[in-house]
């Protein structure tokens, strides 16, 4: 992991003076839960040398930088969509509809959009740029991985309380082999993607 002292502030966006938003989605791998996804347009002088694809912070950072970006950001926006949802449509349309909602809740209407990654789909009337490893290029799309990631933690942090015996506090979803384990003991849960592989034998599961 990089420390600040070799981590050059990113630029605050790809393209100055238009409010460009941009997008980034947390959860997509997970066995349980919502994708969530955050949208956020900085100012134009905005920097912090800290911020960074936020798989490259800890838990601590991830939420200082969290305040620093709330309060300091244009405008931001959360948004998710359910694991029920997900089944439904797939993971990669529904971390695409996430975008989309959260891109809905701006208060401020973006110029443009950019996007983590190589997938997205046109957004009302505006222009939008996928990039590849973009949490780590510009520093909207990595406060939005920064927002996504943090905002969805804290919905898989309340969910363990509902459904302690998957470990949620500490796997967020994630499949981990204690994670697999539970499921193994006992069943699924409403908020497992039945579509995924929850088990490596895939064995029929009971809510």
């Amino acid at each position: 992991m990089k420390s600040s002292a070799d981590h050059k502030a990113l630029p605050p966006c790809a393209v100055a003076g238009i409010n460009e938003a941009g997008c980034d989605e947390a959860g997509r791998g997970c066995l349980a839960g919502p994708v969530f996804a955050a949208a956020v347009i900085l100012p134009d002088d905005f920097s912090h040398p800290l911020l960074n694809d936020s798989k490259q912070l800890t838990e601590r950072r991830r939420y200082q930088l969290r305040e620093v970006i709330e309060n300091e950001a244009v405008s931001w926006s959360v948004a998710s969509v359910d694991a029920a949802e997900i089944d439904r449509i797939n993971i990669l349309n529904a971390s695409i509809l996430a975008m989309h909602r959260a891109l809905d809740g701006l208060k401020v209407r973006p110029g443009a959009v950019i996007v983590d990654g190589n997938r997205f789909k046109p957004y009302n009337d505006l222009s939008w740029t996928t990039y590849v490893k973009g949490d780590g290029r510009f520093a909207n799309i990595a406060a939005a991985s920064v927002l996504a990631k943090t905002w969805r933690d804290d919905f898989m942090k309340a969910a363990h309380a509902d459904f302690p015996v998957y470990g949620w506090d500490i796997n967020k979803g994630y499949p981990t082999k204690a994670h697999r384990a539970a499921i193994a003991a006992h069943g699924s849960s409403p908020l497992h993607r039945m579509t995924f592989r929850l088990l490596d034998t895939q064995l029929e599961l009971q809510f």
